[in-house]
Parts: C-alpha cells; sequence; structure tokens
C-alpha cells in the first residue's frame, strides 16, 4: 500500500510539472499528508488552469503550500476574478468548454448535426432581426465574441442556449407615486422614464432582470430625488428634478447594461384641500393687487382733475371752451332733452342788484 502510495505522488509530481515546473517542488514522501495535499492541489489547478468550476482563494493549507513549493501564511487570490461581466471580458473558446466531458458533448453533438444533415439545419440555424442581440452560452459558459447579430446565427443543438436582448428604447410609464416633501406636503407624481440595452451580456450575466430592476430603480430614485425639495421647487424645478433623476438612473443602471435616454415629469397631483386653499389664496392675492391698482389709479385721477381745475380757475376763456365742448357732446347723443347750464356769473350779477 505505503510502494502504491509513493509510486502515485510521483506521478502526480511529474504530471504537475509539466503543467508548470516553477510551482512544482520535491513532494514529501507522507502517506496521509502527501494524499490530502495532492487532492488539494489538483482541484485548485482544475480551478485555476482549465476552468473545472469555479475559482477559489488560495488558503493557508500547510499541505496545499508544501505540495506547490510556496510556504504563505496569508490567503493568496490567485486570479482576481469580478461579479461584473461586460463585452470584452470574454473567455476564449477553449476555457470555455472546460472539461473533457465538455469536448465530448460537443464532438457528439457535431456528431448528431453531421448525421442529420440538412434537418439539423432547421434546429442549428437562427434569423436575428436588426435590433436584437443573442447571448450565446455554452455549457453554461459564455461563447467567446460576445453577443451575435443580426443576421443568421448557427446554435449547437443540446449544449447551446441563448438569450434574446431587445436593444429598442422602452418608455416605462413610473406609476403614482405618494411622496412627501421636505416641506412636509403629500404628493402625487408621475414620470415617464425612456431607457434601452446598451450592453447585451452584462444584462444577461449582472442582473437577473434588467428591465424590471431598472423600474423598480426608476421608482425609487424618483421618490429619492422629489423628497428632498419642497413644494415649490417641485413645481417650479421640473427640469432640473428630471435631470437629477436621469443622472443617478443612468450611473445606476450602468453595470447592468442599461443606458437611461431621458426621464420626464409627467405630472405632480397635490391633495384637493391643499388645491383649494392655494387657490383660495391666489384669489385673494389677486384681489388684494387689483384693489392697489385700482387705488393708484384713483390718485392718479384725483391729481390730474386737481391739476386741470387750477388751470380752469386761472384762465376764465378754459371754462367757456369747456362749456362749449360740453354743449357739443350733448347735441351728438341725439338727446329729446337738452340742458343749458347758466354760467355762475349772471346769478351773482343779479344777487348784487337785490342788494
Amino acid at each position: 500500500m505505503t510502494e502504491a502510495v509513493t509510486r502515485l505522488t510521483k506521478l502526480s509530481a511529474a504530471f504537475l510539472s509539466v503543467a508548470n515546473p516553477r510551482d512544482c517542488a520535491e513532494v514529501p514522501q507522507q502517506d496521509g499528508e502527501t494524499s490530502a495535499g495532492l487532492a488539494a492541489l489538483w482541484a485548485h489547478r482544475a480551478r485555476t488552469r482549465w476552468g473545472m468550476g469555479p475559482q477559489r482563494p488560495l488558503r493557508g493549507d500547510p499541505r496545499l503550500m508544501r505540495m506547490s513549493g510556496k510556504e504563505r501564511t496569508e490567503p493568496q487570490w490567485v486570479t482576481p476574478s469580478s461579479n461584473q461581466v461586460s463585452s470584452q471580458d470574454v473567455p476564449p473558446d477553449y476555457e470555455t468548454i472546460g472539461t473533457i466531458f465538455g469536448y465530448a458533448l460537443v464532438a457528439l453533438s457535431w456528431l448528431l448535426i453531421i448525421l442529420t444533415f440538412p434537418f439539423s439545419m432547421c434546429v442549428c440555424l437562427k434569423v436575428i432581426k436588426e435590433y436584437e442581440r443573442v447571448v450565446i452560452f455554452r455549457i453554461g459558459r459564455l461563447v467567446f465574441g460576445g453577443a451575435r447579430g443580426p443576421g443568421m446565427i448557427f446554435i449547437i443543438p443540446c449544449i447551446d442556449t441563448y438569450r434574446k436582448i431587445d436593444l429598442r428604447v422602452v418608455s416605462y410609464a413610473v406609476p403614482p407615486q405618494e411622496i412627501l416633501s421636505k416641506d412636509s406636503v403629500t404628493v402625487s407624481v408621475d414620470a415617464v422614464v425612456y431607457f434601452r440595452t446598451s450592453d447585451p451580456i452584462a444584462s444577461v450575466n449582472n442582473v437577473d432582470d434588467a428591465i424590471y430592476s431598472t423600474k423598480l430603480l426608476a421608482q425609487t430614485t424618483l421618490r429619492n430625488a422629489l423628497g428632498m425639495k419642497t413644494l415649490t421647487e417641485m413645481l417650479t424645478e421640473r427640469e432640473a428634478i428630471a435631470q437629477l433623476c436621469e443622472t443617478i438612473l443612468d450611473e445606476g443602471t450602468e453595470h447592468w447594461g442599461v443606458k437611461v435616454e431621458r426621464v420626464e415629469v409627467k405630472d405632480i397631483r397635490l391633495p384637493q384641500q391643499l388645491t383649494r386653499a392655494m387657490a383660495a389664496e391666489a384669489e385673494a392675492a389677486r384681489e388684494a393687487r387689483a384693489k392697489v391698482v385700482a387705488a393708484e389709479g384713483e390718485q392718479k385721477a384725483s391729481r390730474a382733475l386737481k391739476e386741470a381745475a387750477d388751470v380752469i380757475q386761472a384762465n376764465p376763456v378754459a371754462l367757456q371752451l369747456r362749456h362749449l365742448q360740453a354743449l357739443n357732446s350733448i347735441a351728438a347723443e341725439h338727446n329729446s332733452t337738452i340742458v343749458f347750464p347758466v354760467p355762475v356769473e349772471m346769478f351773482g350779477a343779479f344777487m348784487k342788484k337785490d342788494v
């Protein structure tokens, strides 16, 4: 049993030295610890070099460190990974297969396609429209080349899955949101958001449902942005509020592969009682302004009449001209009764005679 373990250890060391001679050192001749360390090192190399499973950090396991020839006490991340995937971060085709079993599946699928040709073309060929893109996964991994389309694409049955992504602009009418303003006034706000998918791969890999997530984020962003404004600011700064919401949404959906084109505040509805109160306040303000204007007009008219009376009193001829002008105006009205005003000077003369 010991000899078998020793031979297996030597063969494993030779295999690892071929894979990467720099990382391999002399394998310790310990049966139990050697087997455990060797198994750990094999699993680690399979994950990091041949894509067999998710990559994991190289922990400070003494057995694993001795097998790889690296004595460390701190954990080491072999390959930095990120949960966010973009069109530029796509592994090559040979890395997407990952295992010998994957190669076997691909070979069997191609054999099936050849044996059933040309009938297999009905399943393998897909037509993609101009406004669509397709993200293809082969045995669960992203196929090299990014999103495909438009035109005709080739799909390998049984091992390829794909998702169609619509690149057209989506218009979303945000449901009425009851928002408490900064000055403690409850208002109902409607808005419209226009967005589109800019990165099909990110929209598939980084979020479960990019469209639905963007809609939810639009509702919360609208509530948060308007909650920091007073009622007066809401009514007078709609464009600034829409621009603020667009900026926040665009930054929040960038790693989802979504581009926000435009945000518009459609309507801001006030409570009915507050609407009546504001209408009464506005009406009272208008009446006050009207009274002020009327008072100013009367004041100016009184000043003008006073100036005219002073001019007439200073010049008796002006009074006679005013008398003739009044007679002319009365005659123009075609009245049956004409009143002739008698000058006051005549009564003064009679009064002097009586005395």
